[in-house]
């Protein structure tokens, strides 16, 4: 079985909030703001015990589209499927996550850093990889350069994207979407600040609309 490419679903969406949840209860609260502000995915990361509880909860809506990130294990990687998620995404690359993605047939972004990083994943016939931590490891120049000599990719990057900087991003070409967490914080949904998340993904659509039509 082949990975299904990420491609289609992030042309429709350029950006892809990263969201810790620590409470289910706060899940659908989250996806309605989100979905409010004009974002229409997210991906809920495995840092909490209650990740796959909120990942079958924000797929109970049907207006979002919720992924699995932070994800480690095979075992993670088949919960998160089982839970709803529709796609995977991790901070490095790992065989046997892909193997469960093929298997499962649901996309898979794995993160990568240097060009060793972008060919272990060849194999797999991926088209789209995360670029992470993107602004510390060196920013748009590094993941330029990485990328030239391997034109069948696109990049997801996260890390030390925001408002400031997230329109030179998606200027360009190889970027399929960025990945962030400035419009829907941990402490945002942890004082329940949901109208805030609304005002500020609006803005971040606003900013996408400038650089992607």
């Amino acid at each position: 079985m082949a990975i299904p490419s990420p491609q289609p679903f992030l042309a429709e969406n350029p950006i892809v909030p990263v969201v810790v949840l620590d409470r289910v209860a706060d899940a659908l609260p989250t996806a309605k703001a989100l979905v409010a502000g004009g974002i229409k995915a997210a991906e809920v990361t495995f840092r909490t015990p209650v990740a796959a509880e909120c990942i079958a909860e924000m797929a109970k809506y049907p207006e979002i589209t919720v992924g699995a990130g932070t994800v480690t294990t095979p075992e993670q990687a088949r919960k998160a499927v089982e839970a709803g998620a529709k796609f995977l995404v991790s901070p490095g690359f790992s065989a046997k996550i892909a193997d469960v993605a093929a298997e499962l047939e649901v996309p898979f972004l794995p993160g990568i850093a240097d060009p060793s990083d972008i060919m272990a994943t060849l194999e797999y016939g991926l088209d789209t990889l995360k670029f992470f931590p993107a602004v510390p490891l060196g920013g748009l120049p590094l993941i330029k350069a990485m990328a030239a000599p391997f034109p069948q990719f696109k990049f997801m990057p996260t890390g030390g994207i925001g408002p400031k900087n997230i329109g030179e991003w998606l200027s360009e070409p190889i970027i399929a979407s960025v990945g962030g967490s400035w419009m829907v914080t941990k402490q945002m949904v942890n004082n329940a600040e949901f109208e805030k998340i609304t005002a500020l993904s609006q803005e971040a659509m606003e900013l996408v609309k400038e650089y992607r039509s």
